[in-house]
């Protein structure tokens, strides 16, 4: 398959009254995606902070929040398997801090085939607030994913802004990068968004940013959300003049759907009307590039 429809969420973070809220809130979202036509559905990061909203004795403590979301992600997990073969997509789940067995916290995005298979991406460079106030780390290594839909990569938030490892993951073949996000200002929005354009620019592919959307002024760790989701290739032939296939109103709670072609990403490093992909090596102090696990969804 080379043809799909993308759907990236632009999506809300919400009081929940209780788990049954999170799984119809879930369930909506992801039937909404599947009757878009989508066979990839891309969640924020951070997204799943809003479950720290079912635990109302910690939901205004960031430590707290942190501890309950990570507790209730194996609940989480098995609610999207459960979405992503009912529908038959795949699922990028919205990322969430995960306790590991050093007791140290990561930020995870899982992603959710409609066999039964998934994968985790941890984020790998942290920005300030999760150093400095959440006490997050990073993971090792960026995966390279193959899927019945393509070659895919994720690179959470802040990590689009760092060209070696979306670099990494093009030079092992990744025609698709998901950029799930979470930004409480419009400079953070941008951030990311030229980040993700810009990868899409260097590895002649496509970006897909989500990102969370609206206030939740009970939460310590995701009040304030700006953002618009879109999906972004080079500007190319065969792409829009400004790489910019679809966007949705920054802001609003919606998905943003558009059909990509994993075959024009390798007409054009073959023949494009540049070849940034190939060109890359030519740079003066070009970097030996990150480590990187090659991974199965198929």
């Amino acid at each position: 398959m080379t043809r799909f429809t993308i759907a990236a969420a632009q999506y809300p973070i919400d009081l929940l009254d209780g788990w049954d809220a999170y799984v119809a809130k879930l369930t909506t979202w992801v039937e909404q995606a599947a009757a878009g036509g989508a066979g990839l559905a891309v969640f924020p990061e951070y997204g799943a902070m809003e479950l720290a909203s079912l635990d109302p004795v910690t939901m205004g403590d960031l430590a707290g929040s942190i501890e309950t979301v990570s507790a209730l992600l194996p609940r989480v997990d098995a609610l999207h398997a459960e979405l992503a073969t009912r529908h038959g997509l795949h699922i990028l789940a919205a990322s969430a801090p995960r306790k590991d067995a050093d007791r140290r916290f990561r930020n995870a995005a899982r992603l959710f085939a409609p066999n039964g298979r998934s994968v985790t991406q941890d984020k790998l460079v942290m920005t300030r607030f999760e150093r400095e106030q959440w006490g997050i780390v990073g993971g090792t290594a960026i995966k390279l994913i193959d899927t019945a839909l393509g070659k895919l990569a994720i690179l959470i938030c802040y990590d689009s802004e760092f060209p070696l490892l979306a670099r990494a993951a093009v030079e092992a073949g990744a025609q698709v990068l998901l950029v799930p996000s979470c930004t409480d200002s419009l400079h953070g929005y941008w951030r990311v968004r030229l980040g993700a354009q810009a990868r899409a620019l260097e590895g002649q592919c496509y970006a897909v940013q989500a990102p969370t959307v609206g206030d939740a002024e009970w939460s310590p760790a995701v009040d304030v959300n700006r953002g618009a989701a879109a999906i972004y290739g080079p500007p190319d032939r065969g792409m829009p003049e400004d790489g910019v296939l679809a966007i949705g109103i920054e802001g609003a709670a919606q998905w943003v759907f558009a059909e990509v072609d994993t075959a024009l990403v390798a007409d054009l490093r073959a023949d494009g009307g540049v070849l940034n992909a190939l060109h890359w090596a030519e740079q003066p102090g070009a970097a030996p590039l990150p480590q990187l696990e090659v991974v199965s969804l198929s």
